[in-house]
């Protein structure tokens, strides 16, 4: 028996000694994959689209538990029960908002800071805020603790929404991938969207307030470990010769930039408008139950996923009608809102929610690529700015959308509101015809193709073209006639790389 004992604590050493050797072995495994640069783009696809489902899921997971949480406080608060329910429309209308009006305000200032400092440190702290955010969310217990969570969550999607875009789209630099990557993350953007709802309110239901937020703090956190381990972006960098890109209000200024901007936030107003109003037209007009109205947006995930797959594989056979896949989407979007009013029963009402999704796929996965090729062939290759404008474009249309619609409806009626909504996507839709010429705008790649022996990467591939231009202009040499040899080299390059072209 004592030899037993004795025995005992050295197979446990053994066994863990294995367990270590293992967990040893398996994280060089993932050191040697992250040095291929297409296993290094897929896990950064993947912390990605996990940080831009977080967001999304956050953004629509309070949906069914605060209008009801509220109602709760205001009812153990006061007695007034008309005043009561007209300032609670009013506290969850701009609670709604705030996240998106906080968004507004700080893209601008975070795309700068991205164009500065890269993409990765940026999506660190957006996940940090994040994380932040949503554990106040759980142990929030009154209206104010309540709003500051969610305009942290503004401050936090500002960052990683933005620097994850812009990630995807500096590591992914030839256009069909691009498109391709870009597709896969609004289809975590839309399955955040569309399945936080029902997540939210069963969890809310069986389990309470906090489950549903502490759930999803930990997939931030586990996301924020992944980054740290994988990209490691606390690790010191040369970002002396970080390439500067144009300001952002330049960018807002560029006339192709700015359609595809104005073009995100109209054909993303029916569903940030109708989101705050749908659910009491059809208790009123359907006399629709709970799960009925929990349940309202779920099926339209099937056809925006099918609209992106749809939409990058068109793409890819023809790049040069990006303009018209957006333009059509509008259309569609246009004629889905107009019919919804018509609709008497809520199998009816899933068609025109289902065309409406579509239609927003379609617009997305075609011009959120434009913007990276835009920047691409008229400015600098950096991205942090261009994707803060399609930020602000979203969030224009989500901070409107919970104070805006109500008073709509309110004074015109919900027939109205999605009339209007319609006739502006389709008056849009023409709009997009100035982007027609866009695909024949040709980069010059011959002077990365000199001063780089690999093929492109993205930012820090920038950073070593400026570091070699930098060495090639300190040791100029000038022929007989006060010629820069180095000039005629590269023209002479230059030239054989358009000829190749």
């Amino acid at each position: 028996m004592t030899h037993f004992f004795t025995n005992a604590p050295c197979g446990l050493a053994k066994s863990a000694a294995v367990k270590l050797s293992e967990m040893s072995a398996k994280t060089k495994q993932l050191g040697t994959a992250m040095k291929d640069p297409h296993q290094q783009r897929r896990i950064i696809l993947v912390i990605v689209c996990v940080a831009l489902l977080l967001d999304n899921m956050l953004y629509m997971v309070i949906v069914p538990i605060i209008p009801d949480y509220l109602a709760d406080l205001e009812s153990e608060q006061s007695e007034h029960s008309a005043a009561k329910n007209n300032n609670l429309d009013i506290q969850i209308g701009v609670l709604f908002a705030s996240k998106a009006i906080v968004q507004l305000i700080v893209n601008p200032i975070s795309g700068t800071f991205i164009d500065r400092v890269g993409y990765d440190i940026p999506l660190l702290i957006g996940l940090m805020v994040m994380f932040v955010s949503t554990c106040i969310f759980a142990f929030a217990e009154n209206y104010a603790t309540l709003f500051i969570a969610r305009s942290l969550q503004g401050l936090g999607s500002a960052f990683a929404d933005t620097s994850g875009l812009a990630m995807i789209a500096d590591k992914y630099t030839e256009e069909a991938e691009r498109s391709r990557a870009l597709g896969i993350a609004l289809a975590f953007i839309s399955f955040g969207s569309l399945v936080a709802p029902p997540f939210g309110g069963i969890l809310y239901e069986f389990a309470g307030k906090r489950v549903p937020f502490i759930v999803l703090a930990c997939i931030c956190l586990a996301d924020g470990f992944l980054l740290l381990t994988v990209i490691r972006p606390l690790t010191n960098r040369t970002r002396e010769n970080m390439p500067v890109g144009p300001p952002i209000y330049k960018l807002m200024m560029d006339p192709y930039i700015a359609v595809v901007a104005g073009a995100l936030t109209v054909c993303n107003i029916p569903l940030a408008f109708l989101e705050p109003t749908i659910a009491s037209w059809m208790e009123t007009t359907m006399h629709s139950s709970q799960w009925e109205m929990g349940l309202t947006w779920l099926p339209a995930f099937f056809p925006h996923v099918f609209g992106v797959y749809i939409t990058v594989r068109l793409a890819a056979k023809n790049p040069n009608l990006q303009w018209f896949y957006g333009a059509l989407g509008m259309v569609i979007i246009g004629a889905s809102s107009c019919t919804v009013p018509a609709c008497k029963t809520f199998g009816q009402l899933i068609a025109p929610l289902c065309g409406i999704c579509f239609g927003i796929a379609l617009v997305d996965t075609a011009l959120l690529p434009t913007l990276a090729f835009l920047v691409d062939v008229r400015h600098v290759s950096v991205y942090g700015s261009v994707y803060a404008i399609a930020d602000i474009s979203y969030s224009v249309a989500y901070a409107m959308g919970p104070i805006v619609a109500g008073q709509i409806v309110h004074n015109l009626g919900f027939v109205q509101l999605n009339l209007g909504m319609g006739l502006i996507n389709v008056l849009y839709a023409p709009a997009l015809l100035m982007l027609r010429n866009v695909c024949q705008m040709k980069p010059s790649y011959s002077e990365r193709d000199t001063l780089l022996e690999d093929g492109p990467q993205g930012l820090y591939d920038t950073i070593r073209m400026e570091e070699r231009r930098g060495k090639k202009k300190n040791c100029v040499n000038v022929d007989g006639n006060g010629v820069d040899a180095w000039s005629g080299v590269q023209r002479s390059m230059s030239e054989e790389s358009s000829a190749s072209f």
